[in-house]
């Protein structure tokens, strides 16, 4: 399992007043509910001297197994740098801002093995990410009355997450009582769909990637990691549990409070081998992934869709 962390840490001013100690918080949690196994990389992405000081002393102390400086090439090229050079099963793909929690890695195991058509599991539940590169896991369980609507299981932890991106709380409430979920068994249900700031992705997906992009910010560079995986006709998902907190720019009291409580690291646990899913056809990809899109945007058919997959009858038309 490797893990990948593009930093940009440029100064410590302003936006990146607190960013040293976030990072360092981000580093601790990992460092802390991780297995033995894990490859740990960092991309430095052009910060300060102070921090790539701080990253090679981690490398020295080998906390961290891999280091990799550059100048500020942009988040994606950064971490297609840090995709190279390796055959790990699974990698985890994550924001210099995030907070584990213990468990993430193995529950994000536990889905890789027991969903076989599962290429990318997020560990912080959000709303409606079923609406985005969701659309061929939709196509495949249209019928399957594993695909359902569910109660939201952590609706705090959901809230925070909108709070630390700086959401007001004028949005619909019943997102936080019910979410789309996948009930695969009575061991493993997860969430349908998943956001990109912190994924484990199935590294077969990154077999044949582009190794630059002439940008640093836009173009694809927002959505080339969340669409790769659907050549592949991979789903996307999220654990139902909340498994990391975003943090943000600013450092608060709740983020010591909960890394004070991240106290042990996670069992290694053999993984079994992962089934591959090779390309499929542009003719499939279209059908499963923009036809359907397509039809969900008629407010009517997305209404009877929410009634098929059980969304309590009061909260249909204002979701």
């Amino acid at each position: 399992h490797q893990i990948i962390i593009p930093v940009y840490i440029p100064n410590f001013e302003d936006y990146f007043k607190d960013s040293f100690e976030i990072l360092k918080l981000c580093l601790q949690s990992i460092f802390t509910t991780t297995h033995h196994k894990t490859f740990i990389t960092i991309v430095n992405n052009g910060s300060c001297e102070p921090i790539k000081l701080y990253l090679n002393q981690l490398l020295s102390d080998n906390k961290i197994h891999e280091v990799i400086h550059t100048h500020n090439i942009g988040k994606l090229n950064a971490i297609l740098k840090g995709l190279a050079g390796n055959s790990i099963e699974l990698v985890t793909i994550t924001d210099a801002d995030v907070l584990f929690k213990n468990g993430w890695q193995q529950e994000t195991l536990s889905i890789f093995t027991q969903i076989p058509k599962v290429g990318v599991v997020g560990i912080v539940p959000q709303f409606n990410m079923y609406k985005i590169n969701c659309f061929n896991l939709l196509f495949d369980n249209l019928l399957n009355k594993k695909l359902r609507f569910i109660t939201v299981k952590d609706a705090i932890s959901l809230s925070k997450f909108y709070d630390s991106i700086g959401w007001d709380k004028n949005y619909n409430h019943d997102y936080l009582k019910y979410t789309l979920g996948l009930v695969w068994s009575n061991d493993v249900t997860v969430l349908v769909g998943c956001g990109h700031f912190v994924a484990t992705y199935k590294k077969d997906i990154f077999k044949n990637i582009k190794t630059n992009f002439n940008y640093k910010m836009g173009g694809f560079s927002e959505n080339y990691l969340d669409e790769k995986p659907l050549k592949n006709d991979y789903w996307r998902v999220t654990t139902q549990d909340n498994f990391a907190f975003h943090m943000g720019n600013c450092l608060e009291d709740w983020m010591l409070s909960i890394n004070s409580d991240v106290i042990f690291k996670n069992e290694y646990t053999s993984a079994s081998n992962f089934k591959i899913f090779s390309k499929i056809s542009k003719t499939k990809f279209v059908i499963k992934n923009k036809i359907l899109q397509k039809l969900l945007k008629n407010i009517n058919i997305y209404r009877l869709f929410l009634k098929w997959k059980k969304l309590p009858v009061n909260s249909i038309k204002k979701y």
